[in-house]
């Protein structure tokens, strides 16, 4: 996996709330044995009219956006079924981050993403940033007032810039999680680290049994 230190790239925005996994990529692509090419399947319901030409309407279609490699968006991103599909498909169309608030309602806080779609953006390379709502609501109204600005992401301070070069906004990772990107461990990788551990254990297990 990839190791994420610092990163900067045109913001693309999808201006909805309680995006979901099969909204991600649809049922229909997960058919496939291979963890590659969800890309062609991201949003495709939404990208594409039913005769298979681009969806003019949809944000990611826009010119401004080709390229984008930050995803802003409202909360509650990647909610629904755990299929890690989903993640593979923002990571294979070129997001290495995602942007979100939480929200604060009468039953209570509304995250910025779902649990098991975070959980799997850790093991997939992908940061998420949660961030205030109102700050997340600036962030906005600065990508429409100038469509295909840069921000700026560094892991290792926890800070968002955007614009690109405009006073950093502090953001909360957990500790192990930041590691694990920092670090580009996939879950195998994390095993390895242990492996001395490992191979002892089976030795005193290999000696219980005989």
């Amino acid at each position: 996996m990839q190791p994420f230190t610092t990163h900067c790239g045109i913001v693309a925005t999808v201006d909805r709330a309680n995006v979901d996994t099969d909204a991600i990529i649809p049922k229909q692509y997960l058919k496939s044995i291979s963890r590659l090419g969800f890309e062609t399947g991201f949003f495709s319901d939404w990208r594409y009219n039913t005769d298979g030409s681009p969806n003019a309407d949809f944000e990611l279609n826009r010119p401004e956006f080709e390229g984008a490699s930050i995803l802003l968006t409202r909360n509650n991103f990647g909610c629904g079924s755990s299929r890690e599909h989903a993640v593979w498909a923002v990571v294979q169309y070129g997001f290495r981050v995602v942007i979100a608030p939480w929200r604060e309602d009468a039953a209570g806080r509304v995250p910025g993403f779902a649990d098991i779609f975070r959980g799997n953006s850790i093991r997939n390379g992908l940061l998420c940033i949660e961030l205030p709502p109102e700050t997340v609501e600036s962030f906005f109204v600065a990508v429409r007032a100038d469509p295909g600005l840069e921000a700026a992401v560094d892991l290792a301070k926890q800070t968002v810039s955007l614009p690109a070069g405009a006073a950093p906004v502090r953001f909360e990772i957990d500790a192990a999680a930041k590691n694990i990107l920092l670090e580009g461990l996939d879950d195998i990788a994390q095993t390895l680290l242990v492996e001395g551990a490992i191979t002892e254990f089976e030795k005193r297990h290999d000696v219980q049994m005989a």
